[in-house]
């Protein structure tokens, strides 16, 4: 199973409104749970050939812990975002701010967008996906740097929907 059946799958799971769905296969099992509070999707890919066991677990700003020294900076940044809508990769890729190199980018700070609008691009196995905005309104911070590896689930792009 190829990482592209694994994101498809992942996608099916999310909209079928399933708890949990596993699958077993020759040499590999996969579990997919959904928790539905915070409305994300988490994986674990586990190999039963003779390879150590590998999990992928998608991990929120709020799980990282920040350094001693750091803290209250760290506190007050999570104070002035959560008024943001976080704009998070559903997949893993390489995240792209414009369509070829010689094309404008897509958004910029400060822009307005629309839900439905193009953010980014982010390329998976030569498939380039285009991620659109599911919020309207403006945006505060772009969070990755252009041709950028990302991982499922990291924050992209802060939006004020005011």
């Amino acid at each position: 199973m190829d990482l592209k059946e694994i994101q498809n799958l992942i996608k099916f799971v999310a909209k079928s409104g399933a708890s949990e769905v596993k699958l077993e296969m020759e040499d590999i099992k996969i579990t997919i749970k959904t928790v539905s509070e915070s409305d994300t999707t988490s994986v674990r890919y586990i190999s039963e050939a003779p390879l150590p066991q590998q999990a992928v677990v998608p991990v929120s700003n709020e799980q990282q812990q920040a350094p001693a020294n750091q803290a209250p900076a760290a506190a007050a940044k999570t104070d002035d975002d959560s008024k943001y809508v976080t704009i998070k990769s559903p997949i893993i890729g390489t995240f792209y701010r414009k369509p070829s190199p010689d094309k404008p980018l897509f958004v910029e700070v400060g822009q307005t967008i629309a839900e439905g609008d193009v953010l980014c691009i982010i390329e998976a196995m030569k498939l380039f996906n285009e991620i659109e905005s599911e919020v309207s309104g403006k945006i505060v911070k772009i969070l990755v740097d252009d041709s950028s590896p990302v991982e499922f689930d990291q924050p992209l792009f802060l939006v004020d929907p005011s």
